[in-house]
């Protein structure tokens, strides 16, 4: 076609262009033909320069015919355009979101207002397969139907069958000798179907998790002395009805080594003996890979701590197959010392650069150190100012000892204005707002206005927190609070207690992971109790009259090294904390409290808690005992579920409602895992199997584990855009008749236990 378009202007003597004309345009402006035009007027036309004019029309896309032709000296472009595409209709998809695939389609060509071509339609057919492919459902079928319409458009519409999720019908292994195939199944994600695989998923074959858990095998055998093993093939085949999938991985195991000798050398930038320390192998036992990269990793960052940023160190073996035993030698390059020339920030047009460079524990000046710029990191991130915080180090120019640390952070709003409803198992309802800046005038300081309503509590509350009340990190605040508690709208003994109180506290770092708490209240309590009321709050009115003011003294200390304060995974935290009013208040009495907690990662999403709690009260002096509505309370969703809010423990001898008691234990251990049918990588929500006990005991009650109370069950828990929700069902092991039980436990609004 181009020849013969061509060929009839070059039976004509070539000629001078003094015009160009185009003709069958509709949606396409002129001016966007003559842009992609290799010709222009007074050019000279020839025939090779027709053949490259409509090449490069055809080019564009836009035209399905072209042809050129002659009237006097006007070059004629004459074209025909392919039409538009007007709607594009998707129906079938349930797996994947409209939104989504339209996405998908838009990336190869195929979208509302783009020109149409009919050769993508076999693209897109294809593109719509991979991704439903990549989420196992092989047996899709995708019709695609193009209905022409007036102006030159068409509709295009797309139905989509998508079929069952092909399951892993089996799994094989050929070539595995020292291990059985149930413990290589093990050690894999993905697993041959059943009921608990059908659960949570993991039947579902990806070529991304096959891909893993190769990789998962081939450690597990050379971390069990097998150097030289390797996957020789991996063959996935699908079943005729594509439903079913079989995977077959061969695999030569090749010789089981151990540990003859190992030596270090290279260049010796620090003592042997303390390089010595990072070496856990031994002569003897069997060659571990992961052992090697723990030994490069630890002698790298402890070099790195020295100012060595570049330090290389690599295990060379030394194998002799006839004894199946390999020695190492561990080759040190520390590389020139390091030392940090400047550190610079970017990103931060609200927070002050003060700010930041206070919370960095690496310095300009000083030698490089690998870990304290990770903890610079991970203290900017704990700050909550910022959604990112990313660390560059580039070399100086023209040097090799010199580098520069660039710190950009993408800055996140730290002033809003929140006003909330919720539901506690305690407290009913409630309403609940405030207004916070964590980061007032870019200073770092916070300041939080907030207010309570609920069934049984109302409360208004002022705070100011300043983290560097002094230059050396010591953080300090002030508060103003007024509180007033219904505690018969509570689910305990009737009485009416309101608080107003004003108090400054502090947090003194003794460590990264450690601090001591103190503080000073002032607080003035009311108490009001009716006739038919508690008869504990009747008798302490007689004693001490309805209203006591008391000074407050307090003082704890805290070692805390969670990964996360919302949904930890790892770490511990201990926490002692003691208050005491000072003596000649009217009120005089103390309570301490000892908690402990210690998460244990079982896997990437699986994590142990074992938590346990103790809590001591009492008076001194001129009081007797602890105030009654300062006593500990247990049962409800933040202490023993399956029991009804606070019923656990002594009882008014009037009104038989709980009144709690001095002294508490508690104890929790929880399995945490994902939700079935999430990503494991999920951060929002996990389920969990509990095991909670515990007991309150009144001032003449000696604390008896034989009477603690059990209960075991299930719990989810979601950081849900309105607030943290949780929800629970528990059976309790040990109640009795007189216990007040309650298995399903519902909060929102309320932070997790």
């Amino acid at each position: 076609m181009l020849l013969f378009s061509a060929a009839s202007l070059a039976e004509e003597n070539a000629f001078t262009i003094k015009d160009i004309e185009v003709k069958g345009l509709e949606r396409i402006s002129a001016g966007t033909v003559f842009n992609y035009l290799p010709v222009k007027v007074n050019d000279q036309y020839t025939v090779k320069e027709g053949q490259a004019a409509i090449r490069a029309l055809y080019k564009t896309g836009f035209f399905s015919n072209v042809s050129l032709s002659r009237s006097g000296n006007i070059l004629v472009v004459i074209v025909k355009e392919r039409p538009s595409v007007a709607t594009v209709k998707i129906e079938g998809s349930e797996e994947i979101k409209e939104d989504d695939l339209k996405k998908s389609l838009k990336d190869v060509g195929l979208s509302e207002g783009r020109v149409f071509n009919r050769s993508i339609l076999e693209r897109i057919e294809t593109e719509l397969k991979r991704q439903y492919f990549s989420r196992g459902r092989y047996s899709v079928e995708v019709k695609t139907t193009v209905t022409p319409l007036d102006r030159n458009r068409v509709a295009v519409n797309i139905e989509i069958k998508e079929g069952s999720v092909a399951r892993i019908k089996q799994i094989n292994f050929i070539g595995n000798l020292e291990f059985d195939d149930s413990d290589l199944l093990g050690r894999m994600t993905l697993s041959e179907s059943g009921l608990i695989s059908s659960l949570f998923g993991s039947d579902k074959y990806s070529r991304e998790k096959l891909l893993a858990d190769r990789e998962a095998i081939r450690s597990y055998y050379q971390n069990n002395g097998f150097m030289e093993f390797g996957i020789e093939s991996t063959q996935v085949s699908i079943a005729p009805d594509k439903e079913s999938i079989f995977i077959t991985i061969n695999m030569k195991e090749g010789l089981r080594y151990t540990i003859s000798d190992y030596k270090i050398a290279g260049k010796m930038v620090a003592p042997k003996e303390d390089l010595e320390k990072f070496i856990s192998i031994k002569k003897g036992e069997k060659f571990s890979r992961q052992k090697l990269n723990d030994i490069s990793k630890s002698i790298t960052d402890y070099l790195g701590n020295l100012g060595y940023a570049f330090a290389k160190v690599n295990p060379i073996p030394e194998i002799d197959r006839e004894s199946a035993e390999v020695g190492f030698t561990i080759f040190i390059d520390p590389g020139k010392r390091v030392y940090v020339r400047k550190i610079s920030f970017t990103g931060n047009t609200n927070t002050r650069d003060e700010v930041i460079r206070r919370e960095l524990r690496q310095i300009e000046g000083g030698w490089f150190s690998t870990s304290k710029l990770n903890r610079s990191r991970v203290r900017l991130q704990r700050l909550g100012f910022f959604d990112n915080v990313s660390v560059e180090t580039p070399q100086v120019p023209n040097t090799v000892d010199q580098v520069d640390i660039k710190i950009a952070v993408k800055e996140r709003p730290t002033g809003n204005l929140l006003f909330g409803l919720g539901f506690s198992d305690v407290n009913g309802f409630l309403i609940n707002g405030s207004i916070t800046e964590s980061n007032l005038f870019g200073t770092g300081k916070k300041l939080t206005v907030r207010f309570d309503n609920s069934r049984s509590t109302k409360s208004v509350r002022a705070t100011y927190t300043d983290p560097y009340f002094t230059d050396s990190g010591i953080l300090g605040g002030y508060r103003l609070f007024v509180t007033e508690i219904d505690a018969e709208r509570a689910q305990t003994a009737p009485y009416i207690l309101s608080t107003a109180g004003a108090g400054m506290f502090f947090r003194v770092p003794i460590s990264e992971l450690r601090a001591i708490n103190t503080g000073l209240t002032f607080e003035v309590n009311t108490l009001k109790v009716s006739e038919d009321g508690a008869q504990v709050a009747k008798d302490f009115v007689e004693a001490n009259g309805e209203k006591n003011a008391a000074l407050k003294v307090t003082l704890g200390w805290s070692q805390d090294s969670l990964n996360s304060a919302i949904f930890p995974t790892s770490g511990a935290f201990q926490r002692i904390n003691g208050e005491a009013t000072v003596p000649g208040s009217e009120l005089e009495y103390y309570r301490t409290s000892l908690s402990v907690g210690v998460y244990i990662p079982f896997s990437r999403s699986v994590t142990y808690r074992l938590k346990g709690e103790l809590n001591y009260g009492d008076g001194y002096s001129g009081t007797d005992a602890l105030p009654f509505y300062k006593n500990y309370f247990a049962g409800g969703s933040n202490t023993v579920r399956g029991y009804k809010p606070r019923s656990l423990g002594p009882r008014d001898i009037s009104t038989d409602r709980p009144i709690g008691g001095n002294k508490r234990f508690l104890a929790n251990m929880e399995l945490f895992f994902p939700m079935p049918g999430t990503d494991s990588d999920n951060k929002a929500m996990r389920l969990s199997l509990f095991v909670d006990s515990g007991m309150v005991y009144g001032p003449d009650e000696q604390v008896d584990v034989d009477t603690l109370k059990y209960a075991s069950g299930l719990a989810f828990s979601w950081f849900s855009p309105i607030g943290p929700l949780s929800f629970s069902y528990a059976f309790p092991l040990n109640s009795v008749k007189e216990d007040d039980v309650e298995k399903i436990q519902f909060t929102i609004g309320v932070p997790f236990r």
